[in-house]
């Protein structure tokens, strides 16, 4: 669930930004972990919100590029944004961006500007700008940014790609079987009621299964359409994304590859932020709500190691926030001075390693489920036939 939070840090003026968070103290904890003191928290409108056309999300990635593309010209920052307002079609994203270039005028940062603006610009993307205003880097810390989003992109589209043919299946599958079962087998229990005769078990099971959804069909129907509804509702909340996400990590295998995955956006956010110019402790506070809230603890004792003076590598290797060959590859990087650019190879190798595990699974998975539902939709065509075979035998 998405909780608005109004907080103050340093000297900078009241703020406002939105966390996702599985309660108000969970928010809470999030702002404080990256140096806020917290003023107010609001659970956000858990229903969406109905968008004209023509209005969205602001285009971060295609802005980043954008701009990347302009500072590179030759131009300014303040030239750079006006001429992206001036060309910019959307009213939003143009409102935005003069939002964002009358801030400038006023005196304050880049990253100042995007904090407060109305666009709730992701807290990783401002602190990159943050760390490259200290170093005057902002095309790096753009492209940096931009190729990070791009790999965060590609291997999502991946998972949902390799998602797309199991669920038509399911799909088409669910379909067929409900037409069998609604509409085909009732039909079959009349012409089996009028002829009549002894049937086996599982023939008898089914056409009384149609019988009473001839009889009740309205009531039925009511009732699964209550029960979906139900089922979706409960989906949506956080209390049961928080069992579904605890029940798959106990599973084996999956757990093992969902903590993996964690582990490997994690390690290529820091790694982004860190070769940006940001300190580890504060690079370690502003991705900790990338983490599972479990791991959130362990990234919090984490830290209360690191600030002892423990490594990096034996503090994240204790609480369970690495892998045998990340452990060795961060003790590499604290010996090289290269740990961003270490971290970022670690995100790298599990990002691979997790598309040719999608990869397998799929090949294996698409199969067997093709199997399944071959089985269930002919065993259903079998039951409703086979008194008709059995009448045929008796007949010759």
């Amino acid at each position: 669930m998405r909780y608005q939070v109004k907080a103050l840090r340093g000297d900078e003026e009241l703020t406002a930004f939105a966390f996702d968070a599985a309660d108000a103290g969970d928010a809470a904890n999030q702002a404080r972990n990256q140096g806020y003191t917290v003023i107010a928290i609001s659970p956000k409108a858990a229903w969406p919100r109905w968008h004209k056309a023509g209005t969205g999300r602001f285009p971060l990635v295609l802005f980043s590029q954008e701009l990347l593309a302009l500072l590179e010209a030759g131009l300014s920052l303040v030239e750079s944004l006006e001429a992206l307002a001036e060309k910019e079609q959307q009213a939003e994203v143009r409102k935005t961006l003069a939002q964002i270039i009358a801030t400038l005028y006023e005196g304050h940062t880049l990253s100042y500007a995007l904090q407060h603006s109305p666009a709730n610009f992701p807290l990783l993307y401002v602190a990159t700008v943050r760390a490259s205003e200290k170093t005057g880097g902002l095309p790096e810390a753009l492209s940096r940014y931009v190729a990070y989003q791009t790999q965060m992109d590609a291997v999502r589209r991946q998972v949902v790609s390799a998602s797309i043919y199991p669920l038509l299946l399911i799909g088409v599958g669910a379909l067929v079987t409900l037409f069998l079962m609604v509409y085909v087998v009732p039909r079959f229990s009349h012409i089996y009621a009028e002829i009549g005769g002894e049937l086996p078990l599982m023939s008898r099971l089914l056409m009384r299964w149609g019988q009473l959804l001839d009889a009740h069909g309205v009531a039925i129907l009511a009732a699964a359409l209550l029960t979906l509804l139900g089922v979706t509702y409960a989906a949506t909340r956080p209390a049961s994304k928080h069992w579904l996400m605890r029940a798959l990590w106990q599973l084996p295998s999956l757990g093992r590859r969902l903590h993996v995955f964690q582990l490997a956006r994690f390690y290529r956010s820091l790694g982004m932020l860190l070769r940006g110019g940001m300190p580890v402790l504060s690079s370690l506070q502003m991705v900790s709500d990338l983490l599972e809230t479990s791991l959130r603890g362990q990234l919090g004792l984490a830290l209360a190691r690191i600030r002892e003076g423990h490594a990096l590598s034996s503090a994240m290797e204790q609480y369970g926030l690495t892998t045998p060959v990340a452990s060795r590859m961060l003790r590499v990087g604290e010996r090289t001075g290269r740990m961003g650019e270490m971290m970022e190879r670690i995100a790298t190798f599990y990002e691979e390693e997790t598309a040719r595990w999608v990869e397998r699974f799929t090949k294996l998975f698409e199969p067997l489920l093709m199997v399944f539902i071959g089985l269930v939709i002919g065993g259903i065509v079998v039951l409703m036939y086979f008194p008709i075979f059995e009448l045929a035998a008796s007949i010759q």
